[in-house]
């Protein structure tokens, strides 16, 4: 058995660099050269149930074959497959021509088994890597796997031989930029550009394979992962069968380089089935998946094939002169972003990377010089347009397709029939979907991101408007598809063969499962969005017994705004929120009881906690909009706001919300601060009653002297000893004001009291930006602006423009 040389005798056997065009490139012209009547390849024994599939016209690289338990689809892995894979190409080929294509690996359902949960697939995981690149298969997870021997990087050992230090610019000078590209780059044709022998390539890099597993470990496989004397002993058996069904001239294998020696190692056939004797089994589905070039890139080296999948694609495909067509379409990119870029900065930009490539050494340009050559003339020496060049092309936002035949879960199938109906088309590149609630598509594509994210599907996450818009109507998303998704779908397979169904399920287990109420309320609001009208039932029940039993009042103001909101988001979006509100009230009448003793006895980091509580549960109940309850709540504002035993922090948040919704009589307030910062009273308390009253709000201080001659009488008076106490509370209440509020304030403490006439030290003397009186004239120039925003006027009504001016 002989691994290539001229017409050679025996399997072919064409070692490859996985995702590599170069090596795509040799093994087409392999095949051709050799015509054999069956194709072995690297992969998942499970995948000739759908390898006809490759053929299939609705197929769209890049994808990935993902194999996962059955029972357990968290367990999984992926084989991913780019348009220049040396095994794609392979495939697509053999399909072509009618040659039967099988896998040869060791089967998942041994690999997933042997993975305790937290292993690697079947010994190509992303972080550790495999000899040959990441044909072994890709973890389901974002994570590379923990543990294992330290993996030796064959491309490494070989560019570090020759004297290189970057294993990826020599691998593109010894294979990328050789043979038949060669020709390809200069634009040739004829003899000259076909007289490269096909097999050459591969007995060089076999024979280089060798001495390396020769030097680092045995031929069965020391020196690689751990499991590949397994996995290369499944393939000698399998590459036996298929010699002694088609012959050994009929055979072709395609695989990594690094196991070439072991397929030729002289082992017996009793040998090899004692080293897959006993191995562990799973049941396990396999079905084709859509893959993305940035998940190609997502870990360097040659453990996972390539850092630039764009470039690469671009090199397989070009059929001659590809920098010239790569500037080409960089200069394209650039001027739909808007950068200035004409034709001759292409021109100027091909002949430096000429010279690059001459001054280096290189045999013909690559990426290096490509990504120099775009960044000093085409980018003007910017590295800002350079990385949407590398986003877009050198990495590439490509996401492949995969076709309905291919199999898979139930409710797969049902998202896929969403996305199609409501026109929804995953993408791999990160786009924002601004959605309008009260157009019916809109808001069924909401209800669908919803019901994913619930199922731990996050295709879509919540962000805010860049429109600034804050209607309860609008929502905006941030999408992005990923390959591992897919594998969140299977997973959430269990609970359902909808999305719906199974965003139903997955509600209702967990409100059974929710340990406390914040966590039955956050499930409850994100319910109604998701339009989960019958998880609904089962989740009120549970909010209802866990707000029954919860005494705690904190936890009862923390659990009420998002209750609050989910009522209004029923509202909007048209869904039947009357048993959540009910329970809102509720709630909200459990705060007002609760609250006045739970305030009582609270140091300082108790009072701040309760201090949040208090300003949310009062925008939740002024939400509610029931006059009685809102009546009862701010009694006990009122209460709170007077009671010494309250921190001051509370009592001085207490007096702001009273005064902010005009619940305070004329002087009230003035009384209250007073009464606060009378000398008996300790400064720390002092200043965290103006804390309270203060934050938020430093337009007070401007409007009101009253108040601004309060805080600086009692700050005057501070003991020098005890000032320093305070300092911190102080800096930062009027830190948090913007600059302008505080140069006005500022102003107005220096110029002091006000006069009879006006403020200021003399009769009549106006602070600059404040005039003594009401200039109407200018208070006019408003109201149409203000007619526009709050609508038109009916006939019998007053101006509410004017009124609002007026009031101002």
């Amino acid at each position: 058995m002989t691994a290539a040389g001229t017409g050679p005798a025996g399997p072919l056997l064409l070692g490859v660099r996985h995702h590599g065009p170069g090596s795509a490139r040799a093994v087409l012209a392999a095949l051709a050269a050799r015509a054999p009547r069956v194709l072995l390849v690297e992969g998942p024994r499970e995948a000739d149930a759908v390898v006809a599939l490759a053929a299939h016209e609705g197929m769209r690289p890049p994808v990935a074959l993902l194999a996962h338990v059955a029972d357990e689809p968290g367990r999984a892995a992926f084989w991913p497959l780019a348009e220049f894979s040396p095994e794609w190409v392979a495939i697509r080929w053999a399909l072509a021509h009618g040659v039967p294509v099988r896998f040869f690996d060791l089967p998942a359902a041994h690999s997933l088994a042997m993975d305790d949960g937290g292993g690697d697939g079947d010994g190509d995981g992303e972080g550790e890597g495999d000899g040959d690149g990441n044909g072994g298969g890709e973890p389901a997870g974002e994570e590379a796997p923990g543990g294992g021997a330290l993996r030796l990087d064959p491309l490494r050992v070989l560019a570090e031989t020759a004297g290189h230090d970057d294993p990826e610019r020599w691998w593109e000078d010894v294979v990328e930029h050789r043979g038949t590209h060669r020709g390809a780059h200069r634009g040739e044709t004829g003899p000259a550009a076909d007289s490269y022998d096909p097999y050459a390539p591969f007995a060089v890099l076999a024979d280089a394979m060798a001495a390396l597993r020769e030097a680092h470990g045995s031929t069965t496989g020391d020196g690689g992962h751990r499991r590949d004397a397994v996995r290369e002993a499944h393939m000698r058996l399998r590459l036996r069968e298929a010699r002694r069904e088609f012959g050994d001239d009929g055979v072709a294998v395609v695989c990594g380089a690094w196991h070439v020696p072991a397929l030729t190692a002289r082992t017996t056939v009793t040998a090899d089935r004692q080293l897959l004797k006993g191995l562990p089994k799973a049941r396990t589905e396999i079905t084709w998946v859509p893959w993305t070039h940035e998940r190609l890139a997502r870990r360097s080296g040659y453990g996972a094939g390539i850092t630039s999948p764009g470039w690469y694609g671009h090199l397989f495909t070009a059929p001659d002169r590809p920098v010239e067509r790569w500037l080409t379409k960089v200069a394209r990119l650039l001027r739909e972003e808007d950068f200035a870029v004409s034709s001759a900065h292409v021109i100027e930009a091909v002949r430096l990377v000429d010279t690059l490539a001459a001054l280096r050494g290189r045999p013909l340009p690559g990426l290096g010089e490509t990504i120099d050559a775009t960044r000093a003339v085409l980018c003007e020496g910017s590295d800002v347009p350079l990385a949407l060049v590398h986003d877009r092309l050198t990495v590439g936002d490509v996401l492949g397709e995969v076709p309905d035949e291919a199999p898979a879960v139930p409710l797969q199938r049902d998202l896929a029939r969403l996305q199609r109906s409501l026109r929804l088309k995953p993408e791999a590149r990160e786009r924002e979907l601004e959605l309008d609630l009260r157009e019916e598509n809109a808001a069924a594509r909401s209800r669908l991101l919803h019901r994913l994210r619930l199922l731990g599907v996050d295709w879509g996450e919540p962000a805010a408007s860049r429109t600034g818009g804050t209607g309860t109507f609008r929502e905006t998303w941030r999408l992005c598809w990923r390959p591992e998704l897919s594998v969140r779908i299977a997973e959430a397979g269990v609970w359902g063969t909808t999305v719906a169904a199974a965003a139903t399920a997955r509600a209702e287990a967990l409100a059974r499962a929710a340990e406390s109420l914040v966590e039955v309320t956050e499930l409850a609001e994100r319910c109604l969005p998701a339009g989960l009208g019958d998880a609904l039932p089962v989740v009120m029940r549970v909010l209802a017994d866990r707000a029954a039993l919860d005494t705690d009042v904190g936890h009862l103001a923390q659990a009420l705004p998002a209750l609050v909101r989910s009522v209004r988001y029923g509202d909007v979006r048209g869904t039947d929120a009357a048993a959540l509100r009910e329970v809102a009230e509720g709630l909200a009448e459990r705060v007002c009881v609760g609250l006045p003793p739970a305030c009582a006895g609270l140091d300082a980091d108790g009072a701040a906690e309760l201090r949040g509580h208090l300003d949310a549960a009062h925008r939740a109940i002024a939400l509610l909009e029931r006059a009685d309850l809102l009546t009862r709540w701010r009694a006990v504002l009122r209460t709170l706001a007077g009671r010494d035993r309250v921190p001051g922090l509370l009592r001085g948040r207490c007096t702001r919300l009273l005064l902010d919704d005009g619940r305070l009589p004329d002087g009230e307030a003035a009384r209250l601060m007073g009464l606060a910062l009378s000398p008996g009273t300790a400064p720390g308390d002092a200043a965290a009653w103006v804390e309270g009253f203060l934050a938020d709000g430093g337009m007070l201080l401007v409007h009101d002297e009253r108040l601004l001659a309060l805080v600086d009488t009692w700050l005057s008076g501070i003991p020098g000893e005890a000032f320093t106490d305070v300092l911190p509370l102080l800096r930062r209440t009027f830190a948090a004001y913007e600059p302008g509020v505080r140069r006005t304030v500022g102003e107005l403490v220096r110029r002091g009291p006000a006069g009879p006439d006006g403020p200021g030290t003399d009769a009549g003397e106006a602070v600059p930006g404040f005039g003594a009186g009401l200039d109407e004239a200018r208070a006019d120039a408003v109201l149409p602006a203000l007619r526009l925003l709050l609508g038109p006027l009916p006939a019998d009504a007053a101006d509410p423009a004017r009124g609002a001016v007026t009031a101002r």
